[in-house]
């Protein structure tokens, strides 16, 4: 990162946000256009080759990405369903062929044929309804509706009630010892929900012990794992848990600005966060001295722009500031030089939102929920193979076999492995689902990843080698470039395997594991590190299957 880059874009603050111009700089056109970056670098002294090497790096800010006027999702679930290329001829129809984009993804896992036209998303529509859409027979976005329930304690799906009941907690703490209401937290044990797994307590205290005039809370909303949508859930059906968590958070800190980082690929999200955030300051909840406690708290919305590394902390930082998003070497940590340079915690949805229980509850009662080191409850995604997709609450520790055949209902056709935890998850063959339970533990010792908890059905009928292809791909296109295993070594990974289907070519094992080895132990962050976890699943799981594209096959 550039520390000077990061004061330059601190002088005008979050409400004159560089990277917040840039995005409205684009909405006409879908790219400002090089006077217009030119005149953002003189304005806040940071050179036309800044500005210039941010916007190129983003899908909706890009050069290629003008004049497109609809995007067809590009995700894991979309792509095995095998949906896209008939939904892409069918919005050929109606618009032209460069006026079509992609986005990755859309968190519409649970039906396919996701696409976003005029700022909104549609999803599984007939030929006649898309025509509909497309003439202007559909004028507002429509409600999503998929299953959500919860199986055991509601942590995170409890009911809404009203703004001054559901807010009564938080004006208690307001009055008490921070340190008191941390301790709470660290008492839950409650650990990260975006997929690492680090003690939330930890963060807060490290936050809280820096000394600075001006902390920030942000909310990683960048959900980009494919078949993931239950930050979606909670960000538009249970907004307020999420502000609630962001909060406590900046009361225990000493911070008084919360930013949410909203993925653009979630428009209606961004619309309904808007909303609660107007309730909660009609109702005196925001501002200066809250309640007459001294506490000062405000909100900032910043929509993402399109990059999956963003879901990387120190990547989404940078990006907030108006930087190429590249992830930043640690130490120093976002807790001690974050955004800005100032003390910074970053938490994802699900984290911030589970707090409402904890501070309602106690963080005992909390710790007993789940298991002795994955306590509470976790969200989970079932994408759109499952009879019964949907977003479900369960309590750490249960078994992935009654997640799959209970909850999910089975599936819709013979599926050959799960991909759990999105692109950088573990391939879990059918006949591991059985040894696998909800918790951080379970999954590491048996070779895969919880991350998120979504949940990517392969079907049997799907080749293989074309889905690690596309894995590949993936992580090329979303790959932020600092460093070399990750930015060579992903694009390299998926020639090979391109090569292998459609050449008389056979890929060198040797070779092969070597490239693996190098993005695991070589890559800066788990963008490029992670990538090799579901390709060696595959190895080993399915040998027989892949051999045929390898020399040197035998293990």
């Amino acid at each position: 990162m550039s520390q000077n880059l990061s004061e330059l874009s601190a002088r005008k603050g979050l409400r004159n946000n560089l990277f917040d111009k840039m995005g409205k700089l684009a909405t006409e056109n879908g790219t400002p256009s090089g006077g217009e970056l030119e005149k953002l670098a003189e304005e806040f002294l940071i050179g036309p080759a800044n500005t210039f090497g941010t916007t190129s790096f983003y899908d909706f800010l890009k050069p290629e990405n003008k004049g497109k006027k609809v995007y067809i999702c590009s995700g894991s679930t979309c792509e095995l369903a095998g949906t896209q290329e008939s939904l892409k001829n069918e919005i050929g129809k109606h618009v032209l062929p460069n006026e079509i984009g992609k986005m990755c993804c859309l968190g519409r896992c649970h039906e396919n044929s996701a696409f976003n036209y005029d700022g909104k998303n549609y999803s599984n529509k007939t030929s006649k309804e898309i025509k509909s859409i497309f003439g202007g027979g559909s004028t507002s976005q429509e409600a999503d509706t998929y299953n959500a329930k919860s199986y055991g304690t509601n942590v995170l799906m409890q009911e809404f009630t009203s703004i001054d009941k559901y807010y009564e907690s938080f004006v208690n703490i307001l009055f008490n010892d921070s340190s008191k209401v941390l301790d709470e937290i660290k008492k839950s044990n409650i650990r990260g929900r975006g997929g690492a797994g680090f003690p939330m307590g930890f963060k807060l205290e490290s936050c809280k012990n820096t000394e600075s005039d001006t902390k920030f809370i942000i909310c990683n909303a960048d959900e980009g794992d494919a078949g993931a949508f239950s930050d979606r859930y909670l960000l538009e059906e249970k907004p307020h848990s999420v502000l609630f968590g962001m909060m406590t958070a900046g009361l225990v800190t000493g911070s008084s600005h919360g930013i949410l980082y909203i993925r653009a690929e979630y428009p209606q999200s961004v619309e309904i966060i808007e909303d609660a955030i107007s309730q909660l300051k009609e109702k005196g909840y925001l501002g200066k001295n809250i309640k007459g406690s001294g506490f000062d708290f405000e909100f900032k919305i910043i929509k993402a722009q399109g990059a999956y590394i963003c879901g990387e902390e120190t990547a989404l930082i940078n990006s907030i500031e108006g930087q190429r998003p590249e992830v930043r070497t640690r130490p120093p940590y976002p807790t001690q030089q974050g955004l800005f340079n100032k003390p910074t915690v970053v938490n994802n949805v699900e984290t911030l939102a589970s707090l409402h229980y904890i501070i309602e509850n106690g963080g005992l009662a909390y710790s007993t929920l789940g298991t002795e080191k994955s306590c509470g409850t976790k969200l989970i995604s079932l994408d759109g193979g499952f009879s019964n997709p949907g977003v479900y609450e369960v309590e750490m520790g249960v078994s992935l076999n009654f997640v799959v055949n209970e909850i999910g209902g089975g599936f819709k056709k013979e599926m050959r492995a799960l991909h759990i935890g999105g692109p950088l998850g573990g391939l879990v063959p059918m006949s591991k689902v059985g040894d696998l339970s909800i918790d951080f533990e379970s999954f590491a010792e048996n070779g895969f990843l919880l991350g998120h908890a979504s949940i990517v059905t392969l079907p049997e009928s799907y080749p293989l080698i074309k889905y690690l292809e596309h894995l590949f791909e993936f992580a090329a296109e979303e790959s932020c470039g600092k460093c070399f295993p990750c930015r060579l070594g992903t694009k390299r990974g998926q020639e090979m395997l391109a090569k292998a289907q459609n050449e008389d070519y056979k890929i060198n094992k040797n070779l092969f594991d070597d490239l693996l080895h190098t993005l695991e132990t070589g890559s800066l962050c788990a963008h490029g590190g992670g990538m090799p976890l579901a390709i060696g699943n595959a190895m080993e799981y399915f040998p027989d299957e892949l051999k045929q594209y390898f020399s040197n096959s035998e293990r």
